[in-house]
């Protein structure tokens, strides 16, 4: 009986060849083995660095209806025809965005925002090829009209949770306003450093920007007073800031109210640094696109001990980006160029990823 070996040509081409030293077989067999694996997690020398991305991935929801909320367009009978088999392209969508921002090796911590409940993430991260890389799910409700929350997931591999919780955001002289909570997590990165997380959905501009602005200039205080409060109990804590907006950098509810500015404009110890401040480093004009403008409502905000640590965890200096690929894109026939490839225009069902793209950074930790 012979018995056939696998190999690879200098051309990375499959070849067979037939031999009676079945050892080859299975030493071929191991080596496949042992790269998957290592492709699947973080190995002692990779746990150096790794991704970190936030997605607003623009209405994740299942096809049930919600008894508890008035709001339930996204089912089969509602205003958007949410049926299963658009749900499960939005999903798969989902997950070969995610694939790609980690260019095969998907980030340690993903923030999300438009997601429905905790049910689609644990869909997102369990029921597609993204199950190899053990993610875990943390997720609150909140009172949102809409019912969409923020959430995020991390890779349980080096990366721990100690602690989470839902802040959530109230306006003193109007009861009648509800709006996405915060989301705050607290993790222990490979045993090595502590990051402090939040994640964030703003409200939007409905209505126009001077109308709503008070609305997030409240949001933006509120996470102010809650970053104060970690420096209040620890010297320099690493925080890390991320979220859609619904402003620009240079907006008072992220200058004035946060105390976010581009690093070249930081002249305070306590201020925070937009590393999405300084759109010609980004790799794309913004995140999201308004007739023919683009404009940066998705960034990323950390600590200065964030940037400058010369040990333990620290950014990767010049790695905050706009996650930028030609699926994520359609051609803008109205205003020119290109536009989001969505997955709703209006009620008209596109099949698309989102409205806005994804951001990312790379952490490192120095031992």
């Amino acid at each position: 009986m012979k018995v056939y070996i696998f190999g690879l040509n200098s051309f990375g081409h499959m070849v067979f060849n037939s031999s009676r030293h079945k050892y080859f077989v299975i030493h071929f067999f191991l080596l496949c083995f042992q790269t998957a694996f290592t492709q699947h997690t973080y190995t002692q020398k990779d746990n150096a660095a790794f991704r970190v991305a936030f997605y607003n991935v623009e209405n994740f929801f299942d096809t049930s209806v919600d008894s508890t909320r008035e709001y339930n367009a996204f089912t089969p009978d509602g205003e958007q025809r949410w049926t299963l088999s658009r749900y499960m392209q939005k999903k798969m969508n989902l997950y070969k965005t995610i694939m790609a921002i980690g260019e095969g090796n998907p980030p340690g911590i993903i923030g999300f925002c438009e997601v429905e409940n905790e049910k689609v993430l644990t869909d997102l991260v369990l029921n597609t090829p993204l199950k190899s890389f053990q993610y875990r799910v943390v997720h609150y409700e909140s009172p949102d009209r809409r019912g969409i929350d923020v959430g995020l997931v991390y890779r349980k591999e080096g990366i721990v949770l100690l602690k989470s919780k839902a802040i959530p955001v109230r306006d003193s002289l109007d009861i009648t306003f509800v709006t996405r909570d915060i989301l705050y997590a607290k993790f222990e990165i490979f045993g090595a450093d502590t990051l402090h997380v939040f994640i964030n959905h703003w409200p939007s501009r409905y209505g126009g920007v001077l109308a709503s602005v008070d609305k997030r200039m409240l949001v933006a205080r509120l996470l102010r007073h809650h970053v104060d409060s970690l420096s209040n109990v620890s010297e320099m804590p690493k925080i890390l800031i991320m979220g859609d907006f619904n402003d620009d950098p240079n907006d008072l509810s992220l200058v004035d109210g946060l105390g976010a500015f581009a690093i070249d404009k930081i002249n305070s110890p306590n201020q925070l640094v937009n590393l999405f401040a300084i759109p010609d480093q980004l790799g794309s004009q913004g995140t999201i696109k308004y007739m023919q403008n683009w404009q940066i409502f998705d960034q990323i905000i950390i600590s200065q001990s964030l940037m400058h640590a010369n040990q333990r965890l620290r950014l990767r200096k010049n790695s905050a980006r706009i996650f930028l690929r030609d699926f994520l894109l359609t051609d803008d026939e109205r205003h020119l160029g290109k536009m989001l490839h969505r997955t709703f225009s209006g009620p008209r069902y596109i099949g698309g990823y989102s409205d806005h793209l994804p951001i990312y950074v790379d952490l490192e930790c120095i031992r």
